[in-house]
């Protein structure tokens, strides 16, 4: 008990600790040791070792891993661009106080209420071709229907529209938060010296609220490239391979081809390149702190 009392402290977050490493530790090495072998799954037959013959087939003979990795950032490009944009206009819209501002900030989270699933499901039958609502209006306003998933070099791209619809009031969400943080002395001192709105937002706002806005790229960008839901439930990767990502690339390897090793060694990989991601992310922004 003297020990106990003596750190304190420490004894109350150990439990918290010793979970949170052990469901992250864990699981990425069994992932590391799967991935050295080939094992279908089979409870008869244990996984054989090979080394890293799993990394040398996807480096070297597996169109479609290079592929999927193309795929998997050019989506999150696409995504988290667009919501940073659309959240930034939002957040800079919704700002301050105004008849009604708290249902306003309420109804543009509604988008996040559901499930990704849901949503994916909701959407597919906005894509439907025949029957869809976005070709009937197309049709009503005397334009040809498209077909929006059914063509590969465009469904990638309507896949990153729902993820923009989905997350985008998050991004706002967070930005608004980072406007509500800023100091009014520079833009009273601003306003005095005669700035105009747009030069407030340039030599002012943008450069204030640019930690905020590396913070909320990092969290969006880790997040879509982990996209599987809608993806998986909208196009399973189709057609062909056109919106084949790595993580639906993974799962179809482990799940539908029951290569485990396989798809544990896609999966480091994918792990490593998050990882890369992040660390690039909060570099810059440690530089940027230290360039203010």
């Amino acid at each position: 008990m003297d020990f106990l009392n003596r750190h304190i402290r420490v004894t109350f977050i150990l439990p918290s600790v010793i979970f949170v490493i052990a469901m992250m530790i864990v699981p990425i090495l069994y992932t590391s040791y799967l991935s050295l072998h080939i094992w279908s799954g089979s409870a008869r037959r244990a996984p054989e070792f090979v080394g890293l013959s799993n990394y040398e087939r996807l480096f070297t003979r597996d169109p479609r891993f290079g592929d999927a990795v193309a795929r998997t950032f050019i989506f999150t490009g696409i995504a988290v661009g667009a919501e940073l944009t659309l959240g930034l206009g939002i957040a800079l819209l919704i700002n301050g106080k105004f008849l009604g501002h708290n249902l306003v900030k309420t109804l543009i989270l509604l988008p996040m209420v559901a499930t990704p699933v849901a949503i994916g499901m909701a959407w597919l039958l906005l894509y439907e071709p025949n029957i869809g609502a976005l070709n009937a209006l197309l049709r009503a306003l005397g334009l040809p229907p498209q077909d929006f998933l059914g063509s590969s070099s465009t469904a990638l791209l309507w896949l990153a529209v729902v993820d923009i619809w989905q997350w985008t009031p998050l991004m706002a969400l967070i930005l608004l938060a980072g406007l509500a943080a800023l100091p009014e002395e520079p833009y009273e001192a601003a306003r005095v010296d005669g700035a105009s709105a747009w030069q407030r937002f340039i030599h002012l706002t943008l450069p204030l609220l640019f930690p905020t806005i590396i913070a909320a790229t990092l969290l969006r960008s880790i997040d879509a490239l982990k996209t599987f839901d809608i993806i998986y439930t909208m196009t399973r990767g189709g057609p062909g391979f056109a919106t084949e990502t790595i993580n639906t690339y993974g799962y179809i390897q482990a799940f539908e081809y029951f290569q485990l090793g396989q798809a544990s060694s896609l999966l480091i990989v994918f792990f490593t390149l998050i990882l890369g991601v992040s660390l690039f992310f909060i570099r810059f922004r440690r530089r940027w702190g230290t360039a203010l």
